[in-house]
């Protein structure tokens, strides 16, 4: 490859719904130097609310419309939502579809940010490409099983492997030890700190009275909302009385609406649904909470530390490398009552919550953005130059 020209780069995803993964996405592709790579996004899916945030200089395409164009009709919904279904698929078992969508382009490097996009990155056209993947999940919890025999056939079929924490490269090789490993880095995501001291800023209306834990996240069953409000009721019925903010959407809105309803605590339990901006909402709160079963290095963890937020979080993937437990947040297992206990602690210990804040003002020091883009971008060109 010439030495002047700029590497030609396609990242796959299925679509660009708020989430962690999709931060990472938009971060990576606002601080990889414009200079050196010629970036292309191919999106299944043009869905989702970060669709259209992608930096000027990028090219995105896509395989199919999001429901975002579709029709409010229901019968129309419906019959789009079928032919979509349709499309996508040709799209992902011809290549010619896909190639013509990406305009005939062959590129160096081909990137699969999440393991949804193994398959299609594995299964390019482009055998000349080098492909990264980048894996972000413990693969041994329960939710994952489905998947599990479809990640260890791409896994060696890469040239380089990037995981977000290191924990989730060591769970990885203890489960399949006898694996044939790509290359592999940890690189674990950055943190745009000043934009998001900036966007928390934003007013925000209707926000409850205090006290007031939130959480940010997909509703998804792992995500532990279930318990949340389990541990949520047994506060309220002992007359603690606080709110919870959930910032997000997800398959399990209805039932943990239902479960919402039940208990009788729809006035205190809140889900928003997904904001664009979820920062004023932490900067809000009194708490930040995770309550997931599983993460890997969570983006939000990162983000609630930098708007010094005292933290409880379930003591999963890396967070218990990104907070120190009774120093800059509280560590609990995934259980109803260690939730219950820890947020009764948070709201009856006011020393403890002080400990915590004052450790959090220097926080920020603990992030280095710039180390993480030139780990990213010294992949690429070695790789390109293979």
């Amino acid at each position: 490859m010439s030495e002047n020209r700029k590497i030609k780069v396609l990242f796959r995803h299925r679509s660009m719904e708020m989430g962690g993964v999709e931060k990472v996405i938009l971060s990576m592709l606002n601080n990889l130097n414009p200079d050196k790579f010629d970036i292309t996004v191919c999106l299944n899916l043009n869905q989702g609310e970060l669709r259209d945030e992608f930096p000027k200089h990028i090219k995105k395409v896509y395989l199919t419309e999001g429901k975002e164009s579709f029709s409010q009709n229901p019968l129309l919904h419906k019959l789009q939502l079928i032919r979509r279904r349709l499309r996508l698929s040709k799209a992902l078992k011809n290549h010619a579809i896909s190639d013509r969508i990406l305009g005939n382009q062959k590129f160096d490097i081909e990137i699969a940010p999440t393991y949804g996009a193994f398959s299609s990155v594995i299964n390019s056209s482009n055998k000349d490409s080098k492909k990264i993947g980048w894996f972000h999940s413990e693969i041994n919890v329960p939710g994952m099983k489905p998947l599990v025999p479809d990640i260890l056939k791409n896994f060696p079929q890469f040239d380089h492997m990037i995981y977000c924490s290191q924990k989730i490269k060591d769970i990885m090789h203890q489960s399949y030890p006898d694996l044939k490993y790509p290359a592999e880095s940890v690189v674990i995501n950055a943190i745009p700190i000043e934009e998001i001291k900036k966007k928390a800023e934003e007013k925000i209306d209707n926000f409850p009275e205090s006290p007031v834990f939130v959480s940010v996240g997909r509703l998804h069953s792992r995500k532990g909302y279930h318990k949340l409000i389990d541990a949520h009721k047994k506060l309220i019925d002992e007359g603690l009385h606080h709110h919870i903010v959930v910032v997000g959407n997800g398959e399990e809105f209805k039932n943990l609406t239902d479960q919402i309803q039940r208990n009788n605590v729809q006035e205190t339990f809140i889900l928003t649904g997904n904001r664009m901006n979820p920062y004023p909402y932490i900067k809000n709160a009194d708490y930040f909470i995770l309550s997931s079963e599983s993460e890997a290095w969570p983006l939000v963890i990162a983000e609630a530390l930098i708007l010094q937020k005292p933290i409880i979080a379930t003591d999963t993937g890396d967070v218990g490398l990104m907070i120190k437990d009774r120093e800059t947040g509280y560590l609990i297992n995934y259980e109803v009552d260690e939730m219950y206990s820890a947020m009764k602690t948070f709201l009856t210990d006011p020393d403890l919550v002080l400990h915590i804040r004052e450790n959090l003002k220097t926080i920020e020091n603990q992030f280095d953005n710039k180390k993480i883009f030139d780990s990213v971008e010294n992949i690429i060109e070695t790789l390109s130059k293979q």
